[in-house]
């Protein structure tokens, strides 16, 4: 479907796949964008992931860890501000530690990335923690967004996903 197949193994039309079954998990619809093409609803702008109500826009060369990030928003996000999105999640730092958060758990769910290649991939992008590195956050600071999500009904004890969005 959509994202850059060196991200990705030998299977890669799997992992493609996979992302696009993720996604529907939630209720989003994954939409391929052609290349070089400008993304619908990406904060960045190309080539991030797009968010406009129910649909999630990469294309191929959107890293994954971005296309993680915007479903992540979906999820985080309450009804009503998900009804009328588009573009600007909107949230406070509290939802968007969380939706930190809730892409590197997604990131086990997606083949051949995992958790491991998305905390690189984020550090890599330049996502900035107080206390440095990705992996140290979720370790430290990032209690509180494993907090959030378990009040919010969105990963369980063991930090699994419950495939449910955020209704309040």
């Amino acid at each position: 479907m959509v994202l850059r197949r060196s991200d990705l193994g030998a299977d890669a039309p799997d992992a493609l796949d996979a992302l696009d079954s993720l996604a529907a998990r939630y209720g989003v619809r994954a939409v391929e964008v052609a290349d070089g093409a400008p993304v619908p609803g990406s904060y960045w702008g190309a080539p991030e992931a797009g968010l406009a109500r129910g649909r999630l826009y990469a294309r191929r060369d959107t890293p994954l860890h971005s296309f993680l990030h915007e479903l992540g928003h979906f999820v985080c996000m309450t009804p009503e501000r998900r009804a009328r999105l588009w573009r600007d999640a909107a949230g406070d730092e509290a939802e968007e530690c969380a939706v930190c958060y809730l892409q590197v758990v997604l990131a086990d769910w997606v083949p051949y990335f995992g958790r491991e290649r998305c905390c690189d991939d984020m550090d890599a992008w330049g996502y900035s923690f107080r206390e440095g590195s990705v992996r140290t956050w979720l370790g430290g600071d990032g209690a509180d967004a494993r907090a959030w999500l378990g009040a919010h009904g969105l990963v369980d004890a063991q930090e699994r996903p419950t495939w449910r969005v955020r209704e309040r």
